[in-house]
């Protein structure tokens, strides 16, 4: 089935749901409202005409003052068996930036749904184990929002001298080049 194909039936099922479908190099995104993020995606993953049982791909994006919601968690959606493939957007309102999670579909999701929330700060509600997977746990900020300061915090992270210390330590046992 094609983009365009997946797109029409889409709309006639989400049409409540729907923000916007967006059209770009012949590929179709659909952006929807984070509240019914699970019922959207377990349609797309049960539906036998369908069949998107592999999610290749989650990711937040900052649209800080340009649009009238600030985030978007992105989802690139595949079908294996079919061999297709659509982009759903959620849209994450900077006063409530919390989504629920969609690990209980795509156990895979775990991963990204952890780095998105280490990065921009998106909670996954539901998440089996929410917490910082880049970033140390103690780190401050999100460094992927647009509004956090290009060089850091205004003070080193808490393990930055911890980490200096220890690189000191073990040049001890760096080798020497022949």
């Amino acid at each position: 089935m094609d983009s365009i194909k997946i797109t029409d039936k889409l709309k006639k099922i989400l049409f409540d749901d729907i923000i916007e479908i967006c059209q770009f190099a012949n590929q179709y995104s659909i952006v929807v409202k984070k509240q019914r993020i699970v019922d959207i995606m377990r349609f797309l993953h049960d539906d036998p005409e369908l069949d998107f049982n592999h999610l290749q791909d989650l990711c937040g994006v900052d649209y800080k003052d340009t649009k009238d919601y600030r985030f978007e968690v992105v989802y690139q959606l595949f079908s294996i068996q079919k061999c297709h493939s659509i982009r759903i957007r959620a849209a994450v309102p900077e006063d409530d930036p919390t989504i629920d999670t969609v690990t209980t579909i795509w156990e895979g999701a775990s991963w990204h749904e952890r780095e998105c929330y280490d990065m921009f700060g998106i909670v996954f509600k539901g998440h089996p184990d929410l917490r910082r997977v880049l970033m140390p746990e103690d780190w401050e900020g999100h460094p992927l929002r647009k509004d956090y300061p290009l060089k850091g915090p205004k003070e080193y992270w808490r393990g930055f001298q911890e980490v200096l210390q220890k690189s000191q330590e073990y040049r001890q046992y760096e080798t020497k080049e022949i």
